[in-house]
């Protein structure tokens, strides 16, 4: 199946300067995926890491490997095939605690596997060598095969009396044909493993070949610790400068998390300006529908208010015209009444006078 990612986390991403072997030198300009990767082809883990199409970590791990927690979200390890030390720099003590975790236990799965690794090499050796061992102890030689003068002498001694008196020793010859056909079957053997213990003898020299290649390599991989172990104990004597570097970045850290909390509550309370000013500006449109509606209504109502206006105005006409008429009757009557006032005078007058 390949190489694939069991375990992921995001942080920034720091590397020892290898000139001064005390400060350390960002890697990524911002947070970056870090992940545990596991071969099962070869049964190795690795820790790797991208900043866009670079690589900043490949670090295989290693049973000798340390990982430490400097600080609440900081921690580091000293990769000496890359000849150099990671450092980590998380969001939270949880996320360091949690990467802590998984390296620990992925170079606990990385010694068990170079155990195992061990156990089946030593248990491939031990056939060869006992065959090899055997071969040495018993080798093969041509007395070994058909005997030595000693043990085939009776059979000549056997076959050479026989030859005054045949018939007196018949039977002589006819147990010498069958300790030949047997001789001849036990060299069929012995040949047969003679070509056995010859291949064991060759698998058993390529695998010694084998082993001290890897004992030349693994004791120049001790050299190399060796001096990387005394590059770290002079870089150890350097521990204040770095302790009050990490002190000063450990401290930055902290401003660029206040920041960015400060940040992240000022985008928070923006979002909720800008939920209000929805909300108030569909209020707005409502409102403004309404509005609308209202005006309408109101045209509506001044048109109704202007015809009962000219209704009102044309009434107020007719009656006005009917006052006047009614005036005007008022008047003649009254005209009529003063002339029967005067009629009833005269015919008074008339009357007293007969």
């Amino acid at each position: 199946m390949g190489e694939q990612p069991i375990f992921s986390t995001r942080a920034h991403v720091f590397q020892i300067d290898p000139n001064t072997k005390k400060n350390w030198v960002p890697t990524s300009k911002h947070a970056v995926t870090v992940s545990y990767f596991y071969d099962s082809t070869r049964n190795v883990y690795r820790i790797i890491s991208l900043d866009g199409s670079k690589a900043i970590i490949n670090s295989t791990i290693t049973p000798n490997m340390t990982f430490t927690k400097t600080s609440q979200k900081f921690g580091q390890w000293a990769d000496s095939r890359a000849n150099t030390v990671y450092g980590l720099g998380f969001s939270s003590e949880h996320h360091l605690s949690k990467f802590a975790e998984k390296f620990q236990e992925f170079k606990e799965a990385a010694r068990l596997a170079k155990e195992k690794s061990q156990e089946k090499m030593e248990l491939t050796s031990t056939p060869s060598q006992e065959s090899a061992g055997g071969d040495l102890q018993s080798p093969l030689t041509p007395e070994s095969i058909n005997g030595t003068d000693d043990e085939r002498a009776p059979d000549v001694t056997q076959n050479s009396e026989p030859r005054a008196e045949p018939t007196q020793n018949a039977l002589p010859f006819s147990h010498s044909s069958a300790i030949s056909k047997h001789w001849e079957a036990e060299l069929a053997t012995l040949k047969g493993n003679n070509a056995k213990l010859t291949a064991a003898l060759l698998e058993s020299t390529a695998n010694v070949k084998q082993w001290k290649q890897q004992l030349a390599a693994y004791q120049e991989e001790a050299e190399r610790l060796h001096k990387r172990v005394t590059e770290l104990e002079c870089v150890s004597s350097q521990a204040n400068a770095v302790h009050t570097h990490k002190t000063e970045l450990n401290q930055t850290i902290q401003e660029l998390e206040e920041t960015l909390k400060v940040k992240e509550e000022e985008i928070e309370r923006l979002k909720q300006e800008i939920d209000n000013a929805r909300e108030l500006q569909e209020q707005r449109d409502s409102l403004t529908q309404k509005l609308q509606e209202v005006e309408i209504r109101n045209k509506d109502l001044e048109g109704q208010l202007s015809d009962l206006e000219q209704r009102l105005e044309k009434s107020q006409n007719e009656q006005e015209a009917f006052r006047n008429n009614l005036k005007t009757l008022l008047e003649i009557l009254d005209g009529k009444i003063f002339e029967l006032t005067e009629l009833r005078d005269n015919l008074a007058k008339l009357l007293e006078c007969s």
